[in-house]
């Protein structure tokens, strides 16, 4: 489109539109409506022989795609871990999408740079993280681990005389991984997509609360990668990262962190001692579209000595201008990629670190709200609700399923369900900025009474 009044007539369209959605949200089905879904089917036509004017494909978009989506953006979305978009990190989106800047050179934008230096900075602060941790911004907490672990993998071996980069695994010293019972299955696909496999890894028992139990580890010697997690995407509890970390310490060890969501706690001064002894590891992995709250996609990789993340993970090439300063594509396993730093930027920039602590107690205290409300109603809680998780049951197995089924049915939220040490449980996660004490109540309320009716039925 070259006719600049024909893009901003569309541009504010969009605008219009996204606007409309988002207010919308408070008072549609949290689920996307039968209608909607049976709305997919128009979108199932040939290729189009010609070109068609993009207002009438906006608007086609809108018209069948805004009512099949989940209302994941609103405040009464519990299932998964999955948060909303603070307002200053919606907005950056848009504009670094019309910016349109490949992120993985500074040369290539120099602004999507300056803004992950920043952002990475205010980060390793806000999550207590060593300093003179680096990182790198990815699409999310599976591919931080796959960069963490490529970190880790590369120390390791270079360690042992092995350069991996260069040589690959054939022939390589091998690696023991070290992992939990309830290891999260996001680690277990980077172990496999390194090469390390689903199957070689060692498990260590876990305790009721899913933590990995200190006292469990196997003997460690030789190249080892020790796996915790910090926030079990069931019951939200953190493994003994100071016990592990002194035995990992003294093997010479790498300790990799899985934090998709629960590395956020340590913005909050009430939750941090939660992450005593996490930061004494090697590598962490995050997502910011979880507790941070930005647009998907976003994940965040760091390393206590960048040198390996980048030496793990960068590529040489005559035509790239690169300088002294840090190159973005050499932190991540991407090369061309969107400036997801102007959205984690904005997010921390408008809600300073007052503002994620806030958000970070906000959401556990709304979970601790559902917990009490549940219990209170007689239904069994099967974990120490001290996070963001709830998990809850409703009595047999198919009972459960029940009531969750009518909750999402009846659409005033949405949660999903688990199984959690043999037992099928409802889980209750709450992510999102925008969940208000209200959104709690009538939430507490539709589930309470798609309980009762389904212990009835």
């Amino acid at each position: 489109m070259n006719d600049r009044r024909a893009l901003a007539m569309l541009l504010h369209d969009t605008a219009d539109r996204a606007i409309r959605y988002l207010e919308e949200l408070e008072h549609r089905s949290v689920q996307a409506s039968a209608a909607g879904l049976a709305g997919l089917a128009r979108l199932q036509t040939p290729l189009p022989e010609g070109p068609r004017e993009p207002a009438d494909v906006l608007a086609q978009l809108d018209e069948i795609g805004s009512p099949a989506t989940m209302a994941s953006a609103g405040g009464r979305f519990f299932g998964f871990v999955i948060g909303g978009s603070v307002p200053a990190a919606l907005a950056a989106n848009w504009l670094a999408t019309a910016w349109d800047q490949n992120a993985g050179l500074r040369v290539a934008s120099p602004i999507a740079a300056a803004l992950e230096d920043v952002a990475l900075g205010w980060l390793v602060d806000l999550l207590s993280l060593p300093p003179g941790t680096g990182g790198g911004f990815v699409t999310c907490a599976t591919t931080a681990n796959v960069a963490g672990l490529a970190a880790a993998r590369h120390a390791l071996l270079a360690r042992e005389g092995w350069d991996v980069e260069a040589r690959g695994l054939f022939g390589a010293p091998s690696i023991t991984v070290v992992v939990g019972d309830e290891v999260h299955t996001s680690l277990l696909k980077a172990l496999a997509l390194l090469g390390f496999g689903r199957e070689r890894v060692v498990r260590v028992p876990v305790d009721g609360r899913g933590r990995i139990r200190a006292d469990a580890l196997p003997p460690l010697a030789g190249p080892t990668i020790v796996c915790l997690q910090a926030g079990n995407v069931n019951t939200g509890a953190f493994d003994p990262a100071l016990e592990v970390v002194a035995v990992a310490r003294k093997a010479r060890a790498w300790v990799h962190v899985d934090g998709a969501f629960g590395l956020w706690a340590a913005a909050s001064p009430l939750r941090a001692p939660l992450l005593a002894g996490f930061e004494g590891a090697d590598s962490w992995a995050t997502d910011a579209h979880k507790w941070l709250n930005v647009p998907y996609d976003s994940g965040l990789v760091f390393c206590r000595d960048p040198e390996h993340l980048r030496r793990a993970l960068s590529a040489g090439g005559a035509y790239l201008v690169q300088g002294e300063a840090r190159e973005p594509y050499q932190y991540t396993p991407d090369f061309s990629r969107r400036a997801r730093g102007a959205d984690v930027w904005a997010a921390l920039a408008s809600l300073g670190r007052r503002g994620v602590a806030d958000m970070v107690e906000r959401t556990c205290g709304h979970a601790a709200r559902f917990a009490a409300g549940l219990a209170a109603a007689g239904y069994e809680l099967l974990n120490d609700v001290a996070l963001n998780q709830v998990l809850v049951s409703f009595g047999e197995a198919a009972v459960t399923r029940r009531v969750a089924a009518a909750v999402q049915a009846d659409g005033t939220c949405w949660c999903g369900t688990t199984e959690w040490q043999g037992r099928t449980a409802m889980r209750i996660s709450v992510s999102s900025w925008a969940t208000t004490e209200e959104d709690v109540e009538r939430s507490l309320a539709a589930i309470l009474a798609a309980a009762s009716q389904a212990r009835r039925g």
